[in-house]
């Protein structure tokens, strides 16, 4: 096959001219690389801005509740119902609910210790929400990052992947042998909150559906 420079020698074009058609047709595909490669740096510098932007808001957050629902399911266990969490920076409440409405289990986090009680009302106690859950419920509720992880932000622990849309928006993360995913982002006061959450483990799949958030305070 010939090539450029060939085809224009075969019609008999002086050589000066060739090598000025050449040399046109190369600066016009240098200079469209240049605009593809400088408009993708811009768009790459906006969506780090709307990121930074969007974790500063989410860092003032120390409060929140909401009302949803939670479906859990391991090899052996599943649990499919309602739930309402209110979350301070000082602890947890949260009460779980059958999908008929009678409660499972009810769960206070403090400083010191986590308390779960049982539809029976037996009562039983663990330094983390983790172990707890695993004993009583038979599967394992990460309260340790599910803070941080319903309203859309990463913890404070190495991230091993992440992914932003461009708005800033995580969509996609993995940290602490948990891989999260969202969806369905809304606008709750002056947050932008998502309202579907999927977490997976080696072990345990989990789904959280916000229904209705309160707003978060700071």
């Amino acid at each position: 096959m010939s090539t450029f420079t060939e085809r224009l020698q075969g019609t008999c074009y002086p050589m000066a001219a060739v090598r000025a058609l050449w040399l046109l047709g190369l600066i016009a595909t240098f200079a469209g690389c240049t605009s593809m490669a400088v408009n993708q740096v811009e768009h790459n510098s906006t969506a780090q801005k709307l990121r930074a932007r969007h974790l500063e808001q989410l860092a003032a957050i120390e409060a929140f509740s909401l009302h949803g629902r939670i479906g859990v399911q391991t090899n052996s266990k599943g649990f499919s119902g309602s739930l309402q969490w209110q979350h301070r920076s000082t602890g947890d409440d949260i009460n779980l609910y059958s999908p008929l409405g009678s409660q499972v289990a009810s769960i206070t986090r403090t400083a010191d210790q986590v308390t779960l009680q049982d539809s029976s009302g037996k009562r039983f106690s663990a330094a983390d929400a983790e172990t707890l859950t695993q004993e009583t419920l038979g599967w394992k509720l990460p309260l340790t990052g599910l803070a941080d992880w319903s309203i859309g932000r990463p913890t404070q622990s190495p991230v091993q992947k992440s992914i932003w849309n461009d708005q800033g928006l995580l969509i996609s993360l993995e940290q602490d042998g948990w891989k999260i995913e969202y969806d369905n982002y809304e606008q709750q006061g002056d947050y932008t909150l998502p309202g579907k959450i999927y977490l997976k483990s080696e072990k345990l799949n989990l789904k959280l559906l916000v229904e209705t958030w309160n707003a978060p305070t700071h």
